[in-house]
């Protein structure tokens, strides 16, 4: 494999995001290939970030949440068929059909997202007038009280990504096993696969020397703005971890369930959990479903890849594997930047033996749209132009004429040498064409023609 390459373009997307840090493990035939650390843990004391390196993992927690419950049912101590309140004070049965576990499971409980993460983590960061100071699992559960009022389809019929329901999950674990959820995990779970310095707690994060610092961006300022990690958040993204740790847990999936011998769940539960249950409200690849805890591509490069992320803003995080050729990626940052998932979908292409820039629309388009970002002349310089980057869409703005006019294009067509884009001027649609060619850009809007300066 030609890490070179990966590295190269870790760099290029570190610079472009102004990502502090990033950690990256690949895992080939149950062996750690590759790790490195990237940047700095801590930008005040330019103390750098290696493959130890610290950082919260956010949603990835869920997949170690539905193990737990997986794993208790194996045991006959649960029935994934149960209905909630045979565990929880919570009524919930969305036009009279009753949630069952593994509705939670797989998102499916027919309540739309009831947003208590984003609220939370925004009063947390003082991001806009959010306030919600839920402390640990029972204020999320009160919080969640009149979920099924907020119901729209019957359990089972639709995909809506709820973190209240796998806080549920959380509370169904403490209630059959009678220890906090954080404990039975570190026991059940963490211990078993030697992963002994993934933490809940924050004393114990805080004995670690080795921590990153979670950051936010501030575009305003060009500054990066430190934030604590947003403690009383639990089975559905507390998980605090590192790359090597969970290299180890991606080998416990590839190898079916056991780990240096040891059996921790039998092969039939691994596979249930990759199974997909629901369609998602994304595609990558075509066919994207939900499993237990994991997201499931079956058209990932003709091979199943189960994968899932993590955001909680200041720290983010991916982790992917593909079964049967026993590859798999674990990676880590701390602060929202270029996404994860794709710098892991473009490790494991090269792991697989295949260019990622010329299997993935989304490393072609992202590389096609950057070469048009920049500023626009017209002729003898009457007019000027300003087009920028927002995520998958381009923003222009005309900066002659002491004037701050501002629209967004929205990309239809990339290719090579030509991009289509469409804004909306007086409630019409009004297209926008690149023209590159040799390392010219011509832009054509309306009536003008401007070229890249």
């Amino acid at each position: 494999m030609d890490f070179a390459k990966l590295e190269e373009f870790i760099f290029e997307k570190m610079r472009q995001t102004k990502m502090p840090a990033l950690s990256i493990a690949l895992v080939e035939d149950g062996k750690v290939i590759y790790a490195r650390g990237f940047g700095f843990r801590q930008l005040e004391t330019f103390a750098p970030a290696d493959e130890n390196t610290i950082y919260g993992v956010g949603s990835i927690t869920k997949s170690f949440t539905a193990l737990a419950v997986v794993k208790l049912a194996e045991e006959g101590k649960i029935d994934l068929d149960d209905q909630l309140e045979k565990y929880l004070p919570i009524k919930l049965k969305p036009f009279g059909e009753p949630v069952r576990v593994r509705h939670l499971l797989y998102h499916a409980s027919g309540v739309p997202s009831l947003g208590y993460a984003e609220a939370f983590i925004d009063g947390m960061f003082n991001l806009g007038e959010n306030w919600l100071p839920v402390k640990d699992p029972e204020d999320i559960l009160m919080f969640a009280k009149d979920a099924e009022s907020w119901a729209f389809t019957k359990p089972g019929e639709r995909f809506f990504y709820s973190n209240c329901g796998y806080v549920m999950l959380g509370r169904i674990v403490s209630k059959i096993t009678g220890m906090p959820y954080e404990e039975y995990v570190k026991r059940h779970i963490l211990e078993p696969l030697g992963m002994t310095r993934s933490h809940f707690y924050r004393h114990e994060v805080e004995k670690d020397p080795n921590v990153a610092a979670g950051y936010m961006f501030d575009p305003q300022t060009h500054a990066h703005v430190r934030k604590p990690f947003p403690y009383g958040i639990s089975s559905d993204g507390g998980l605090l971890s590192n790359v090597m740790d969970l290299a180890k847990y991606l080998m416990f999936y590839m190898n079916r369930g056991k780990f240096n011998g040891e059996r921790i769940v039998s092969k039939e539960t691994i596979e249930s959990m990759e199974e997909g249950y629901i369609p998602v409200p994304w595609e990558s690849f075509g066919d994207e479903k939900y499993g237990y805890g994991w997201i499931i591509h079956p058209n990932f490069l003709g091979e199943k890849l189960v994968e899932h992320g993590g955001s909680v803003l200041i720290y983010t995080g991916f982790v992917g594997y593909v079964p049967n050729k026993k590859i798999g990626v674990a990676i880590l940052s701390n602060c929202s930047g270029y996404p994860l998932s794709n710098i892991g979908m473009y490790a494991l292409a090269l792991m697989k033996g295949e260019d990622p820039e010329e299997k993935f629309n989304f490393i072609k388009y992202d590389k096609i749209l950057q070469t048009v970002v920049g500023r626009y002349e017209g002729y003898k310089k009457s007019v000027m132009f300003d087009v920028k980057r927002n995520g998958d869409f381009l923003i222009m703005e005309m900066i002659s004429r002491n004037l701050k006019l501002t629209s967004t294009l929205v990309p239809e067509k990339i290719e090579k040498n030509y991009v289509k884009c469409f804004t909306l001027q007086n409630f019409r649609k009004m297209g926008i064409e690149f023209f590159i060619e040799d390392g010219k850009v011509t832009m054509i809007y309306e009536r003008y023609k401007l070229v890249k300066v």
